[in-house]
């Protein structure tokens, strides 16, 4: 079961040239985000939102992971449907728990990154990727 939600689904060839330029270029957009929170997390400074109630040194090692690790590992396609499922909670969270109460301009970059890694979520991540070797 594993192996074939892991698996990328067969596409016409400039289906997969799409997916590939929106599996590489949205997370490389993300990355920066997830680094600069690290470096601020590991300078010491663990205050951080905690929408969820788990607390605020967890939320801030989740939302690292999600932006950096999970972004790095789509860009690769490695794991890709994975790595997509702690990014789409994380744009979630951000569109409809921290910024709620904001106007559409406060959620539209987080929609933006959501409506993206929904579509890597359903499409998969395509032929240009490790999980197509990997899995195939």
């Amino acid at each position: 079961m594993l192996r074939k939600f892991l698996k990328p689904m067969k596409l016409p060839a400039a289906a997969d040239l799409g997916i590939l330029i929106l599996r590489v270029g949205l997370p490389i957009m993300m990355i920066p985000y997830g680094y600069d929170k690290l470096n601020v997390f590991l300078s010491g400074d663990h205050s951080f939102p905690n929408p969820l109630g788990l607390g605020s040194e967890l939320s801030y090692i989740l939302t690292i992971f999600a932006e950096l690790v999970c972004s790095i590992l789509i860009v690769f396609g490695l794991f890709t449907r994975a790595a997509l499922i702690p990014l789409i909670i994380n744009m979630l969270v951000i569109v409809l728990i921290v910024h709620a109460e904001d106007g559409f301009d406060k959620k539209e970059h987080g929609i933006s990154f959501l409506v993206t890694y929904l579509t890597l979520f359903l499409t998969g991540p395509g032929k240009f990727s490790l999980d197509s070797r990997l899995f195939k």
